[in-house]
């Protein structure tokens, strides 16, 4: 019996409703419905695995062939406070057999460990979603924690949802009677059970979450057979309990992904896998100079794994020594890179401005996250815009660089690296901890398919006095690029000055003079507006009069609202930046089209302030700043307003 499914034309990623086709019901089996996407949403304590639970589901679900988007969302305390909604750790996924760009609005499915999970996840719902909770957690004192004087599970409260109560811990404690494990320890496998039944759920493979099980507990093989047992009883549960009268299955996404070989791949790691691909096209070995923080050091983890590549990490006791040592590496040859967020920054300035000063190619990761100070760790936004543009004394001009999904980090590390190294420069790397710890599949590219970064280092004099003798001149400079040559030390011959105080045009002696100086922060400044960036595309197949313009992590809602708002008869453009200093050099021309220029941000409206004193745009500000991404509901609503108004 065939299944209907819409086709992914027919889809607007974001909607709140699931389509639902013909439903089948093979012999002597549960009915088996068939959906075009799902969002399912982990939610627990910090200390309960839903990080480690989704991750796993995401996993299988990438490998089953679906296209996917995720949101993990947790606290910044590596063990914040049991039962209270602040200590909430939740990890959303969207999965669908067609081309999605976010991780959804509202989640079909919550699986909630506790009552604080419920209470902090239960208002995203849409009416008729499914509950799973474990009750065994909804005891007296646990529900009055977070404000619950009945229980909800029993109140009609949750009437409007389909609610499924599973003793998880109790059956988890029952499927482990037969391991040697303390009753403690074996509660800690109930998220394996979660994951067991959501699995059977929706018709997940179990090989690749029993052979990662097997990896992790390798030294302790008793912790993973209790988990797999966990793992396999939540399957069975799933198969046998009459609660569950449903499955589900979600077919691949077929027609979403050009031929190729793919993997799910988060932001950090895609960008860690393009600064090493970065290296083997510039033909120069990694250097990474680091101090961790969040949401930024995985890329630190990531790279220290790699020394087979030519990669060398190096953690420094604090952000300005990272930074220092990086650009060491820079003047001595490497590709260097130092990652921070908003916080690493500020440190970094001042020798973020010695590198503008030096003429040296240097890669500055920003992951951003909420601020200011140390603010919300673990949350992201995008209010580093200004801070890269203009965060540094004097007139220091650096390219910035913004990704838009977690794939296209790997796109936006090469093409940062492309600048530096040809316009002698450092670059700033904006992503953002919705990028970095989100995921999607990712088509894993041909080697002939990398850019050429080929390096020329200097190799002898470039300049030849009056007198006839051959010198070097440190910023003699490129007539096409305005860069100066880069000179590795102990080159014969290539001796020269460095250091922060200003140079003299050519010889690089220090100069006081003001007609140099001047000279000197001009050719600086046109050297980073003459960076060759590709033209701005517009997608307007109607003629729209309204236009909606974003950068960085805000394309996937941005493009679910514009393809909702196309579906119900409206007519809107988007654009969406990826080079933000420069600016693509047909930006001007593209404003001037339109009528209405929207401009969705997550932070008071930065973006918008130099669209407006750079292009004299009335560009209207949408900001967000509450720690979370956009939803493609409320853009959807917004746009339309900028439309009919």
């Amino acid at each position: 019996m065939t299944s209907q499914v819409s086709s992914p034309a027919e889809q607007a990623d974001g909607t709140d409703e699931t389509v639902v086709g013909a439903q089948r019901k093979p012999v002597g089996a549960k009915d088996v419905r068939r959906l075009d996407r799902v969002i399912i949403r982990f939610a627990g304590d910090s200390g309960d695995g839903m990080q480690l639970t989704g991750d796993r589901f995401t996993s299988e679900t990438a490998s089953f062939g679906n296209d996917l988007s995720t949101l993990p969302n947790f606290p910044a305390e590596i063990r914040a406070p049991a039962g209270t909604l602040p200590g909430v750790s939740s990890f959303q996924l969207h999965f669908a057999d067609h081309d999605i760009l976010t991780p959804g609005d509202a989640p079909n499915v919550l699986v909630a460990m506790n009552p604080a999970a419920l209470k902090a996840n239960v208002g995203d719902l849409p009416r008729g979603a499914e509950i799973i909770v474990n009750t065994d957690e909804f005891t007296r004192r646990a529900m009055q924690k977070v404000g619950y004087d009945t229980s909800p599970l029993e109140d009609g409260s949750l009437d409007g949802y389909h609610l499924h109560p599973v003793p998880l811990t109790t059956l988890t404690v029952e499927a482990l009677k037969e391991f040697d494990l303390s009753r403690k320890e074996a509660e800690r496998s109930k998220n394996m059970f979660a994951l067991g039944l959501l699995s059977w759920m929706y018709h997940r493979p179990t090989e690749g979450t029993e052979k990662f099980l097997r990896s992790k507990f390798a030294k302790k093989p008793e912790i993973a057979a209790a988990n797999i047992a966990a793992y396999r009883a939540g399957w069975n549960f799933g198969e046998t309990t009459e609660d569950f009268a449903v499955s589900y299955e979600v077919a691949p996404a077929a027609t979403a992904f050009p031929p190729g070989t793919y993997r799910n791949i988060s932001g950090n790691l895609a960008l860690a896998y393009g600064l090493i691909a970065a290296s083997r096209q510039t033909d120069l070995p990694l250097f990474l100079g680091s101090y961790p923080i969040t949401p930024a050091s995985d890329i630190l983890h990531e790279l220290s794994r790699h020394k087979n590549f030519g990669v060398r990490t190096f953690q420094a006791e604090d952000e300005i020594a990272g930074i220092g040592a990086a650009l060491g590496a820079a003047f001595g040859g490497s590709l260097a890179v130092t990652t921070t967020s908003g916080p690493g920054v500020a440190l970094k300035s001042e020798t973020i401005g010695l590198a503008v000063s030096l003429e040296l190619p240097l890669l500055v990761v920003d992951i951003q996250r909420g601020g200011p100070s140390t603010g919300l760790p673990t949350k992201t936004e995008q209010a580093d815009l200004l801070q890269a543009m203009y965060g540094r004394n004097g007139e220091a001009p650096v390219p910035v660089v913004a990704p838009r999904t977690p794939a296209d980090c790997f796109e936006a590390a090469l093409e940062a690296a492309r600048i530096a190294v040809t316009y002698r420069t450092p670059v700033f790397l904006l992503s953002d901890g919705y990028l970095a710890n989100g995921s999607e599949p990712w088509r894993i590219p041909e080697r002939d398919e990398l850019p050429d970064l080929a390096v020329r280092f200097a190799q002898g004099p470039n300049h030849t006095l009056d007198d006839g003798t051959e010198v070097f001149w440190p910023y003699q400079r490129d007539p096409h690029t305005l860069a100066r040559p880069w000179a590795v030390p102990g080159t014969p011959g290539l001796e020269h000055r460095i250091g922060g105080i200003e140079k003299q045009d050519g010889t690089g002696n220090i100069s006081y003079d003001p007609a140099n100086h001047d000279f000197m922060v001009r050719t600086r400044q046109a050297k980073v507006d003459g960076i060759e960036v590709p033209d701005l595309d517009v997608d307007d197949p109607d003629g729209a009069r309204t236009l909606v313009l974003g950068w960085g992590s805000t394309y996937g809602p941005i493009t679910a609202a514009v393809r909702r708002i196309r579906k119900e008869g409206g007519l809107v453009a988007q654009a969406h930046l990826r080079h933000l200093n420069p600016f693509p050099a047909n930006l001007g021309d593209i404003l001037g089209r339109y009528d209405k220029v929207v401009v969705p941000e997550m932070n008071l409206g930065q973006l918008a302030t130099l669209i407006r004193a750079k292009y004299l745009v009335d560009a209207q500000s949408y900001n967000q700043v509450n720690g979370m991404p956009f939803k493609a509901e409320q853009l959807a609503t917004v746009l339309k307003e900028a439309i009919d108004g």
